[in-house]
């Protein structure tokens, strides 16, 4: 067997072993808190750009202080900044047995950009899974978020912003999935333990 055909099976492999998940929706729906969960129970790296970029501000580093004041706004990250950032933190990981994107990508860019860097890595996305709640709980749950945290990003101005650029930007990304076969809207109304079974039920039966 050459060389090629010996990659090429390997590559196979781990496409076939790898579970690469992508949880999808607008700020509020819960998927952080979702994507973590399963994350630990299947065993993945947790990637959220969010945390990651919090932390590059909350430590002071170049790349944190450019988005401060983007991430202030509402405004979504260019998507230069958020790739080359994905892109450091997979490959701390490479011997993860897959990867759960929280965040990332939100832009038709960045979709495509995940998939170069995914083929570059012999992998692919397993399911994208969008958590689904009415825009008028979202907003309520931003609010009372905003108060009992006292998070100075989460005031309704910015909140309406938030929403706006996700409905213009991110929802497009839904027909992008369904065209390849891996899309799937999950109800996020209900308790945490009712909505991470769901998720389970869609993960268990991706195939």
């Amino acid at each position: 067997m050459c060389h090629c055909e010996e990659r090429s099976d390997a590559a196979k492999r781990k496409i076939e072993t790898m579970l690469n998940l992508i949880f999808f929706g607008p700020p509020g729906v819960g998927k952080g808190t979702q994507a973590a969960r399963v994350a630990k129970f299947y065993k993945l790296i947790h990637v959220s750009t969010g945390d990651i970029l919090r932390e590059e501000i909350r430590l002071k580093t170049d790349l944190g202080m450019k988005v401060k004041d983007v991430m202030a706004r509402g405004e979504l990250v260019s998507d230069d900044l958020l790739i080359e950032l994905l892109e450091n933190t997979c490959s701390k990981h490479k011997g993860a047995k897959g990867f759960v994107f929280d965040g990332f990508p939100r832009t038709l860019r960045q979709a495509e950009a995940l998939d170069e860097m995914m083929n570059r890595q012999d992998c692919k996305v397993a399911k994208v899974i969008a958590l689904e709640v009415p825009a008028e709980e979202l907003l309520r749950r931003l609010v009372n978020r905003a108060i009992e945290q006292g998070r100075t990003d989460d005031t309704v101005e910015v909140i309406k912003n938030r929403l706006i650029i996700y409905r213009n930007y991110t929802q497009p990304l839904i027909e992008f999935y369904k065209k390849k076969g891996i899309f799937v809207g999950v109800p996020g109304v209900g308790t945490i333990e009712d909505v991470f079974a769901s998720l389970c039920n869609v993960i268990d039966n991706r195939y």
